[in-house]
């Protein structure tokens, strides 16, 4: 970056789980970038797929010490035009000036393309610290980098119910099937965060019981404030 340039003010997608959490602290280490915030969507006051409790998230960003911009959606899938506008409008009136927005995802599959055909005509430019990058190579960067995080929900289509409520780390990256994408970034399982660097104390996690009714199961639990 040339020393006339300031860094791009740069507004973070946070799902509350591993991938938005590595986002963060790839984009911190970089200078190109000054993070100024994150932003979650939700619906009825809860994350869609995650599973997590708005309240849970809004602890999250209070620990790294960051506004957290809130959109609420009509329903979890909702029509692409209507959530593009829903996002675009909840970011131009949050009143942060944002250069950039920056999201988790990994694969080459179309999301990048997608990301940009409503964020970049809005002005603003998309960045993905992560994409492209080999998932098994980023689960290690995940632990390695000290970033704790529990599995909240699986998929039990695509992964076995009972790693629902493990903690993320080497011993269940050695149980997961081949199959499975060690970052379940095919839907596999999504995470929730309670403790990373950055955070001024962990979030702890009281667990309770595991909905095992359905497709998904899901872990339920209180975090303490």
């Amino acid at each position: 970056m040339s020393p006339s340039l300031s860094p791009l003010r740069t507004l973070i997608s946070w799902s509350s789980g591993k991938d938005s959490a590595l986002s963060l602290l790839r984009l911190r280490d970089d200078p190109r970038y000054d993070v100024i915030g994150l932003y979650t969507t939700h619906v009825a006051g809860g994350v869609p797929y995650q599973n997590t409790p708005l309240e849970v998230v809004q602890q999250q960003a209070h620990q790294l010490g960051l506004p957290l911009i809130t959109i609420a959606l009509p329903e979890v899938f909702p029509p692409n035009p209507v959530y593009q506008q829903c996002v675009v409008d909840g970011l131009r009136h949050s009143g942060l000036a944002i250069d950039a927005v920056a999201f988790g995802d990994m694969f080459h599959n179309g999301i990048a393309d997608y990301r940009r055909s409503y964020i970049e005509p809005a002005g603003w430019q998309c960045v993905f610290p992560l994409l492209g990058d080999n998932p098994a190579d980023l689960a290690r960067e995940i632990l390695q980098r000290g970033i704790t995080t529990h599995l909240i929900t699986v998929d039990t289509s695509q992964c076995d119910g009972r790693f629902c409520g493990r903690l993320f780390d080497a011993g269940l990256l050695a149980e997961l099937p081949p199959e499975v994408d060690p970052c379940g970034e095919n839907g596999e399982f999504h995470t929730l965060v309670t403790d990373m660097p950055g955070f001024s104390s962990p979030l702890t996690l009281h667990p309770g019981e595991i909905d095992r009714s359905g497709r998904f199961h899901v872990l339920s639990y209180q975090v303490a404030d």
